[in-house]
């Protein structure tokens, strides 16, 4: 095992090679290709500060060499061994001298120092996402397919398909046209990550009084106990008689909520919501049940905890982000655990009626332990090969949502770079989706041998 990662981890380089070169070649060949010119266009300059400047700029950045030696020259700096040169530009001595990934066309500042500010943001809003999508994908693909041709399996599959085929672009807009619009329910952020007081306010939330603390929790506790018991003990006729009382009650508000509350939504909102409760209610899954009918008993007690507060509630900066990020969260994920979804129902499908399968029931295996000891582990492999492609996704998967939540990650950066032909800026991206794609697929191999045991690369 130790031979084949080291060989894997020797090929990378190449490879990256090969990848950062093909870039580069494209951004060199393109109409009007990178050079001076181009970076000042359009800036209105005297003739003598326009020479000037493309002298800086050919300094600078080698632009008035030939495309091959930018190249050169671009690589020996991205490389922790290479030459080094003297003020003059001429070759000082070979050896580590470190990495330099150099400086952006555009903004003028280091690299690095641009990846340092946008990682993390793109980091946070896929850490957020990643887990929701894989859980709540394995939690209806397994049920689906163990429920072949029953409700659940045909409600969910329609409902998968619908959410896949919808466009993430059209979901973001709908999103903010109606839950962030003054036309509509002004209820969450249009744009960024915090408001500009929240950096003013302390971290985590804060009330004047501790007893409105204590009802907070109290209040949410509660609620989750209610909508917990509910969803596991009462018969099936009682329980979707409470959720859609529930439904009626929450549609109702959210209709007299509307800026305008036309009579058309007094008619559709509410129902909607009796519809949905009702679903959730008749729902054979248990486990998805008790987590859909829990999670809307701890918002309405925690709701009701912070309305029927008397002191000063501050949001803090964590729950402000939070609620920035609540909807580029539901946009990012719906499609992902919609596809994953119906692709483990597939995976489990095929594997539930394999041999062994049938001989370890034969045997007298229980159906649980068929499923999650045997069926499961080999239904895993599709869902590795997709985690493979999660972590170059971390960086630019959420292109589209960066820019229209005007969120500044990476995916809005690469898109920046490629507008304004930031040559460092685009190379420096493509070296790290790159790399972490190689790491991704060595990562996924792995993986295949501890999920079955039949792949060995000894």
């Amino acid at each position: 095992m130790s031979t084949y990662i080291l060989r894997r981890l020797l090929l990378m380089i190449p490879t990256l090679f090969g990848i950062t070169l093909v870039v580069f070649t494209v951004m060199a060949s393109s109409p009007g290709g990178i050079s001076a010119q181009t970076l000042i266009e359009g800036q209105g300059l005297e003739p003598e500060a326009r020479k000037a400047l493309e002298d800086y700029y050919n300094r600078l950045y080698g632009l008035d060499d030939p495309a091959p030696m930018q190249y050169l020259r671009w690589l020996n700096n991205v490389s922790p061994v290479g030459f080094e040169f003297d003020a003059e530009g001429a070759v000082s001595g070979f050896g580590f001298k470190g990495s330099d990934l150099g400086t952006s066309f555009r903004y003028g500042r280091p690299v690095t120092d641009l990846l340092a500010e946008r990682i993390p943001i793109t980091l946070l809003l896929n850490a957020l996402t990643v887990p929701l999508i894989y859980i709540i994908a394995i939690a209806i693909g397994v049920h689906a397919a163990t429920q072949r041709g029953k409700a659940f399996d045909v409600g969910s599959s329609v409902s998968m398909l619908t959410l896949w085929s919808i466009p993430t672009m059209l979901a973001g807009v709908l999103l903010i046209g109606f839950f962030a619009s003054d036309q509509h329910w002004h209820w969450f952020p249009t744009a960024g990550l915090n408001r500009r007081e929240a950096l003013d306010m302390p971290f985590l939330p804060h009330w004047d009084s501790l007893a409105d603390v204590g009802l907070l929790f109290l209040l949410a506790g509660v609620g989750t106990a209610v909508f917990v018991w509910a969803a596991m003990r009462l018969p099936v006729r009682y329980r979707a008689i409470f959720m859609a009382l529930v439904g009626l009650v929450l549609g109702s508000l959210m209709a007299h909520a509307h800026t305008t509350s036309p009579a058309l939504l007094y008619a559709i909102i509410p129902l909607l919501f009796v519809a949905s409760g009702i679903t959730v209610a008749i729902m054979d899954y248990v486990g998805l049940r008790v987590f859909f009918m829990g999670s809307l008993g701890l918002l309405l007690g925690a709701g009701l905890g912070v309305h029927w507060s008397h002191g000063t509630f501050v949001p803090g900066f964590v729950l402000d982000r939070l609620w920035h990020l609540v909807l580029p969260v539901v946009c990012l994920s719906y499609g992902s655990f919609a596809f994953l979804a119906k692709l483990t129902r597939t995976a489990v499908l095929e594997n539930l009626l394999a041999d062994y399968a049938r001989t370890a029931r034969a045997k007298g295996v229980s159906e649980k332990h068929v499923l999650w000891r045997h069926v499961f582990r080999n239904s895993l492999l599709p869902l590795i090969t997709v985690f493979a492609s999660l972590l170059p996704g971390l960086l630019a998967g959420s292109v589209i949502v960066e820019q229209i939540f005007s969120i500044d990650g990476m995916g809005k950066l690469a898109v920046e770079a490629v507008k304004n032909r930031d040559r460092e800026l685009v190379l420096s991206i493509t070296l790290i989706s790159g790399l972490l794609t190689l790491l991704g697929y060595l990562l996924a191999d792995l993986l295949y041998a501890a999920a079955d045991p039949r792949v060995s690369y000894d």
